[in-house]
């Protein structure tokens, strides 16, 4: 019997968001974690150049293969070997691969709550049993190894995102450590979601890689190098998963779009350009913080990566979908219910992403100072 899983409702406002715009009005998408900036230019060039000479197919680029692995030497420090790289349509492929191939249905899963939609709902569908664990202010809206501890009994696997979504909070190293060791000790399985690594503004994003050599990390081109539409991802496993792991792949989804392989390979050598995309989000994010006071949203999560502003919103509704439908309609500014991320919690919270352009950014801040003013003085506050 297939499982029952609820609606995406940011999807729902960016339909809604999408129409306004058809009908002429001025709509600014926050609702949505994706880049506004696009691939990396030489990405592009090299995505025209294929598609001028080669008539591609299913293909699995081993030039990609070996430079994502090189890029786990660099920048954690961690040997990985280029077969265990399995390219993927996407992070969502890879979430699916690595759920399928380390749990068998019945399986107790760890996550966070909030957390990203997909986690708790992919779950579902694969008639795997979500664990959610509740990660409030006291515990920055993150998995502690404490946290992992106390569960009885023991799940048979933990889903981790750091930084995360809906928040943006990062893991340190030493927790990140911790719960290695509790999940070494108690047999629970990881897979690492590191969708936003490289997106980050203070302390480093640590790969789990570092502590757990048997996780299973999932990564994407679509967030820090901004190729959201061309769907491309990776999973790595360990060397022992790795022909298992290629037969999943092939059987469920074939290949990764081989335009989009040839275009990942240039864009992982674009790091002027991308690094000038990180700064475009940093001032961004200091824009938004410094409005948080003037929208009278005084409880959010700590943005310290990723490009997202996850807020309380409850002394104005305990309905976030109604409130994000009347804002779109009412400002133009589109954004994500707080009921995707948090099924016990989230009706009272809103997620602003600020991966658009700074102008953008600056003109959805003049439409929202203003509207929630008026919905404050309207509920008496």
């Amino acid at each position: 019997m297939s499982a029952t899983v609820e609606p995406f409702r940011a999807l729902s406002i960016g339909r809604l968001a999408h129409q306004l715009q058809a009908e002429g009005r001025s709509v600014i998408h926050m609702e949505y974690g994706q880049p506004s900036a696009g691939a990396p230019k030489a990405a592009i060039a090299e995505a025209h150049r294929v598609l001028d000479s080669d008539a591609m197919g299913y293909w699995e680029s081993p030039a990609l293969k070996a430079r994502i692995a090189r890029h786990y030497q660099e920048t954690y420090g961690v040997g990985v070997d280029p077969e265990q790289v399995i390219l993927t349509c996407g992070a969502s492929p890879a979430l699916v691969l690595a759920l399928t191939r380390a749990f068998a249905p019945g399986d107790r899963v760890a996550l966070a709550r909030p957390g990203y939609v997909a986690y708790r709902n992919t779950l579902k569908a694969l008639n795997l049993v979500p664990v959610e664990i509740a990660c409030g202010p006291a515990e920055r809206f993150q998995l502690t190894a404490a946290a992992l501890e106390a569960l009885e009994p023991a799940p048979q696997g933990v889903i981790i995102a750091s930084p995360a979504n809906p928040t943006g909070a990062i893991i340190c190293g030493a927790e990140l450590k911790a719960i290695a060791a509790v999940c070494r000790r108690r047999a629970i399985r990881i897979v690492s979601d590191e969708t936003y690594h490289g997106l980050s503004y203070g302390e480093p994003t640590r790969c789990l890689l570092e502590f757990d050599p048997q996780s299973m990390v999932i990564n994407t081109f679509s967030k820090y190098f901004a190729m959201v539409g061309w769907r491309l991802g990776w999973l790595v496993v360990p060397p022992e998963e790795v022909a298992q792991a290629r037969a999943y792949m092939a059987h469920l989804f074939l290949t990764a779009p081989s335009l989009s392989q040839h275009a990942g390979l240039v864009a992982m050598d674009c790091r002027d350009e991308l690094q000038g995309y990180l700064e475009m989000y940093r001032r961004n994010r200091t824009l938004m913080l410094d409005a948080v006071p003037l929208l009278g949203l005084d409880g959010i999560a700590p943005p310290d990566g990723a490009f997202y502003i996850y807020a309380n919103v409850s002394h104005l509704t305990d309905d976030s979908m109604a409130l994000c439908e009347t804002l779109l309609r009412e400002t133009g500014v589109a954004i994500a219910p707080g009921l995707d991320f948090d099924p016990a919690l989230g009706a009272r919270f809103v997620r602003f992403s600020f991966a658009v352009t700074t102008p953008e950014v600056e003109e959805a801040l003049r439409r929202l100072i203003s509207w929630f003013e008026a919905r404050a003085v309207k509920a008496g506050i």
